[in-house]
């Protein structure tokens, strides 16, 4: 297998090998990566971006990776979980990034592969900068000599902090939908409920985390002894290893926690806001439905005015040669008088009823 992972042009775009914390070696492919990991029993870490099925195949072969983990990183579009497969195990993560020109999130996907000597991110998004994590990790040897978990506490720790911006974007967007309902915005309903789409996906996305880290910390309590690279450590150091990681998974949990939460509310406040959305909507149709009959009633009233005057004038325009009152001399004044009478008296009948 390892002349067949030679072959293949990998998509790793960083690859090292760790002893005791450090940097030793940076293989330039797969089949070098083992070889050096055999060679100073320390830890490999891979990172490997968009990667194709034949390169992910070729990396699972290598490292014995179960077929069913392979499955779930070729599919994609998994859940956040934890999966145990015996000597490893495959964490997913939904990381989010807040996109300030379209005010929109953008979800992405982690897979990450934790063995006994080995770490394998498999990145299908921007998000999250695992190199700021290998960096920092880098940085703290002691920390990183502790092995793969080591390396998970980083990675998880990572993406939950870079959950805080997109919190902060979506607190921003509520806030202008809060202006919104009261100004008259067209189209705030549908923008309602494309924020209510985006709070539920970083809501399923978050939610897991909580019980994944319970997890992992009891999965700690009775791990294995952890050493560099995987390797077997003195009992004591081990109980201060297992103590420093557990405090540093319970950091990233009570922090996964408080991000849920104000997921959790916005959830609510966006509820809230559509409904009283909907409430608007329907108070300003029944405002326009009112002001619309109140126009009617003065058309109508109008018309009835001036269909009095036209009806006498229409009954003495028909010309015929016998009809009442033709010969009286105050006959057309009298029509006049009754004209005016009877617009009179209906302006004053519409007036009393507020019609006009």
């Amino acid at each position: 297998m390892a002349e067949y992972a030679l072959e293949v042009v990998m998509a790793i775009i960083d690859n090292g090998i760790y002893v005791n914390g450090r940097r030793v070696h940076d293989p330039s492919q797969l089949g070098h990566t083992m070889q050096r990991l055999r060679e100073h029993e320390g830890m490999a870490w891979l990172g490997l971006y968009r990667p194709t099925e034949e390169e992910l195949r070729a990396v699972a072969e290598e490292l014995e990776l179960h077929p069913l983990a392979l499955e779930d990183t070729l599919k994609g579009h998994q859940r956040a979980k934890l999966d145990h497969y015996g000597d490893h195990s495959l964490l997913v993560l939904r990381p989010a990034r807040y996109l300030d020109a379209t005010e929109k999130v953008e979800f992405g996907e982690l897979h990450v592969y934790i063995g006994e000597d080995f770490v394998v991110t498999v990145r299908h998004a921007e998000s999250p900068d695992l190199a700021r994590v290998r960096h920092r990790m880098e940085e703290e040897p002691e920390l990183l000599s502790m092995g793969p978990r080591a390396v998970l506490y980083a990675v998880l720790d990572q993406v939950v902090d870079e959950y805080e911006p997109v919190v902060d974007g979506l607190s921003n967007d509520i806030d202008e939908i809060d202006d919104q309902l009261f100004s008259g915005t067209p189209d705030v309903s549908r923008r309602i409920y494309e924020l209510s789409g985006e709070v539920i996906e970083l809501q399923r996305a978050t939610v897991p985390l909580e019980r994944i880290l319970s997890i992992l910390r009891r999965d700690l309590a009775g791990g294995q002894p952890v050493g560099p690279g995987g390797r077997p450590a003195p009992a004591v150091a081990r109980d201060e290893q297992l103590l420093e990681l557990d405090h540093r998974f319970a950091d990233v949990q009570d922090h996964a926690i408080r991000v849920s939460e104000r997921i959790a509310s916005f959830r609510a406040l966006l509820t809230n806001a559509l409904s009283l959305s909907a409430t608007l909507v329907s108070q300003q149709a029944a405002q326009a439905g009112v002001a619309q009959n109140e126009q009617m009633k003065k058309i109508s009233s109008w018309a009835a005015i001036l269909f009095a005057p036209s009806l006498i004038g229409s009954i003495y325009g028909m010309n015929f040669t016998h009809m009442p009152e033709l010969a009286f001399v105050w006959g057309y004044p009298a029509a006049l008088a009754l004209m005016v009478g009877l617009s009179v008296g209906l302006y004053v009948v519409f007036k009393h009823n507020r019609w006009l």
